[in-house]
C-alpha cells in the first residue's frame, strides 16, 4: 500500500443517510478473485525496483466505486456524488490518474447527459471530496505528478471525454480549466457543436466552431482527445491543433473490426504530429481475432501492435477501468454510451469482466508484470508508463 494513505473514505465529513443518499458499494479489490501475472524471483525484483523508480501513469480511467447492486446504478448516479476508491488506489502502481469523471453517465437532471450544470455538479463534489483528504493531490503541472511519487501519493487529473456541455460557449473552456479540467475530448460517441462522434453513421469532420475550440484549448494548455470522435473528425483535429494530441483510450481497428477503435492511419497520424495513444481496457474493446477473449493477452496485443505502428515513443495506458460491475455499467447505460453502435463488429465471447484488467488497481500491475515477463527493456517500460505521457503534456500545458 502506498505510504501517504491514511485510510479516508469518500463524504466521511458528512452523515450518511443524513447530508446525502449512501449505497452499499462494490469491493475495491476482491470483487472477483484477482489475478496477477505469476513472475519468477528476479521478475519480481525489476517489477519492483520500476515501480520504485520510475512514473507510472494512467491516461485514462475513472476511479471511482459503483455500488455493489447493478440495479441501484442510475439511482447512484443521479445522486450525483460519485466515491473515489482511495483504498483501491492506495494499493495500485499508479502516481498519476486522468479522471474522467461521471462523463458518459452524468445524468444527474437529464437522462441524455452532458448537461453544464451536471458537469459542474460533479467536478465540484467530488473536488471537494478531495480537498477534505491529503492521499489523492489534485493535480495541474507535471511537478504535481513528481510530487505525488516522492511522498507516496497519487496525483488525480480531471479529465473530460467531451466538450458536448461547452455548447457554442468557448469561454467555457475557460471555466473548466479553471475548476481544474487538464484534458478534454473533442465529441463523445455521439455528435455535438464541435465535430461528428464515432456512433454516427456520417462524420462531417471538425465544425468551424470544432477548429475554434482546439485553438482556444492549445492557448490554454489543455490537453485534447479524440477517443471518442468519429475517424474524420479525429483527423481533422490532429491537423488542426498546433499542439499534440491524445488518443487516451483506444486500440487497434486492424486487430479487431470495431468503430470503438482506430484505423491504422489516423493512429500514425497521432504519432507524426507528437501524440500518445493509450491502451483501453473497457470489456469488449480490445480483442483480437487471436485473443478474441477479452482478457490482459488481448489487451496487450493490442498495445505490441500498436508500438510497432507508432513507435515505442508514442504508446501508454488508459485501461478505462473502475471498481465495480463495468460490464453491468454498459449494459445499463448503454444508450448513453452508445455501446451497441461502439461495438458492431465480428462476434466475440461475453464475458463477466476482463481477467487481469478487472479494476484500475489490477490493471496498473498487470500492465507491469506483463512488460516485464515478455522481457521489455527497462528503458522502453519507462516510456510506455509515464515517460511519453509526461514528455508529451510538458508540449502541451502552459
Amino acid at each position: 500500500m502506498k505510504e501517504g494513505y491514511k485510510g479516508y473514505k469518500s463524504y466521511e465529513y458528512l452523515d450518511k443517510n443524513k447530508d446525502y443518499k449512501s449505497f452499499e458499494l462494490s469491493d475495491e479489490l476482491n470483487r472477483v478473485e484477482p489475478y496477477f501475472i505469476p513472475l519468477n524471483e528476479e521478475q519480481e525484483k525489476k517489477v519492483k525496483r520500476i515501480i520504485a523508480n520510475h512514473p507510472v501513469i494512467s491516461l485514462h480511467d475513472h476511479p471511482s466505486i459503483t455500488p455493489k447492486d447493478v440495479k441501484e446504478l442510475m439511482d447512484y448516479e443521479r445522486e450525483g456524488r460519485e466515491c473515489t476508491a482511495f483504498e483501491g488506489l492506495a494499493h495500485s502502481a499508479w502516481d498519476a490518474v486522468f479522471d474522467n469523471m461521471m462523463d458518459g453517465t452524468c445524468v444527474i437532471s437529464s437522462k441524455a447527459g452532458w448537461k453544464w450544470t451536471d458537469v459542474i455538479h460533479d467536478i465540484g463534489i467530488r473536488s471537494c471530496d478531495i480537498a477534505h483528504q491529503d492521499f489523492l493531490i489534485k493535480g495541474s503541472s507535471v511537478e504535481d505528478i513528481y510530487k505525488a511519487k516522492a511522498e507516496g501519493k497519487v496525483a488525480w487529473f480531471i479529465s473530460l471525454e467531451s466538450a458536448t456541455m461547452i455548447e457554442n460557449e468557448l469561454d467555457r473552456i475557460e471555466i473548466l480549466y479553471g475548476l481544474g479540467a487538464r484534458m478534454m475530448g473533442i465529441t463523445y460517441s455521439e455528435s455535438n457543436s464541435l465535430g461528428s462522434g464515432l456512433k454516427e453513421k456520417y462524420d462531417g469532420g471538425l465544425t468551424s466552431f470544432g477548429a475554434e475550440a482546439v485553438e482556444r484549448m492549445n492557448k490554454i494548455g489543455m490537453a485534447i482527445d479524440v477517443s471518442h470522435c468519429g475517424d474524420v473528425t479525429a483527423m481533422d483535429t490532429i491537423r488542426t491543433s498546433k499542439k499534440p494530441v491524445f488518443i487516451t483510450h483506444v486500440g487497434a481497428r486492424s486487430l479487431w473490426n470495431m468503430k470503438r477503435l482506430k484505423p491504422d492511419d489516423v493512429i500514425k497520424a497521432c504519432a507524426e504530429r507528437g501524440g500518445v495513444i493509450g491502451i483501453e481496457a473497457a470489456p469488449h474493446t480490445t480483442i483480437t481475432k487471436k485473443h478474441c477473449r477479452h482478457d490482459i493477452e488481448s489487451f496487450m496485443e493490442h498495445f505490441e501492435y500498436i508500438a510497432e505502428l507508432a513507435g515505442i515513443d508514442h504508446v501508454a495506458f488508459g485501461p478505462d477501468c473502475l471498481y465495480g460491475d463495468h460490464v453491468g455499467l454498459h449494459n445499463l447505460f448503454s444508450s448513453n454510451m452508445s455501446i451497441g453502435e461502439n461495438t458492431k463488429g465480428d462476434a466475440f465471447p461475453y464475458v463477466d469482466y476482463v481477467k487481469g484488467l478487472e479494476n484500475t488497481t489490477e490493471a496498473s500491475h498487470n500492465i507491469i508484470r506483463w512488460l516485464v515477463k515478455h522481457n521489455y527493456s527497462e528503458e522502453d517500460i519507462r516510456k510506455v508508463l509515464g515517460g511519453n505521457i509526461i514528455r508529451t503534456l510538458k508540449e502541451v500545458w502552459i
